[in-house]
């Protein structure tokens, strides 16, 4: 994530895309495919494919149709058998199918004098600022390319950022170098602050198992990405008495 964000620190265009439903437009055909062109043999394929895909019940597509989160097309690709979100081998996977996809964008970047990268669902360009003066032609470029290759478009979230505005890249602002936002740094401080004087028992609200842990990630993610705003919550994190429980 971090070296996706890296990538496209300063520039004075970016130009973010998404994919629609991308894991589960990933159909275990394909994966079929893919371990057949690896060079496994038919049975072995089969039992991977088997191993790698997975389908979503009917209660579950049902229940998210009926929450409104699920459209009929979705729940039909939900349907068949396709590379699950979370699983450890999907990510691979995905991107080993997203291959031509990848090959095709960063030749079309270079071309522009830009730079491509992908995680995931999220499709990246950034280069000059000629990037916003041919975003539409760029956009639909773009879509005809990933239908070839087997992947939409999901158009709503499209976005051109220019340095004017703040530039998000997978959530880390990408204007100058990578930093996080500032209300996110500001909304951390201001809990391990509470901490502080407060315990840590009362700022977990959400329960966390072992909330110390799950406070020094955040502060670690912080600090990587902004060593001087890290330093300064690494001091309020030192200040906390986990043996305080009121």
């Amino acid at each position: 994530m971090v070296t996706h964000a890296r990538l496209h620190a300063g520039q004075p265009v970016v130009l973010r895309f998404d994919l629609r439903d991308f894991f589960t437009s990933i159909r275990a055909s394909r994966i079929h495919a893919l371990w057949r062109t690896l060079g496994y043999p038919l049975p072995i394929a089969r039992a991977l494919t088997t191993l790698t895909t997975t389908h979503t019940p009917l209660a579950v597509r049902q229940r998210l149709r009926e929450d409104g989160s699920l459209d009929w097309q979705a729940a039909r690709r939900l349907a068949s058998p396709h590379l699950p979100q979370g699983a450890p081998s999907s990510p691979a996977l995905s991107n080993l199918c997203a291959f031509g996809l990848d090959l095709r964008l960063d030749a079309l970047a270079r071309s522009l004098g830009a730079r491509y990268s992908r995680y995931a669902d999220d499709l990246v360009l950034s280069g000059p600022r000629l990037l916003a003066q041919r975003r539409d032609p760029l956009q639909a470029l773009v879509a005809a390319i990933a239908l070839e290759e087997g992947f939409a478009l999901n158009h709503r979230k499209t976005h051109c950022l220019s340095q004017g505005r703040r530039q998000l890249v997978t959530g880390i602002v990408v204007n100058q170098g990578l930093n996080t936002p500032r209300e996110q740094f500001d909304r951390l401080k201001a809990v391990l602050h509470q901490c502080v004087l407060h315990g840590p028992a009362s700022q977990n609200r959400e329960g966390h198992a072992d909330f110390r842990g799950h406070l020094r990630g955040q502060v670690a993610w912080l600090a990587q990405l902004n060593p001087a705003r890290g330093a300064k919550l690494s001091a309020l994190f030192e200040r906390i008495d986990w043996a305080r429980t009121r």
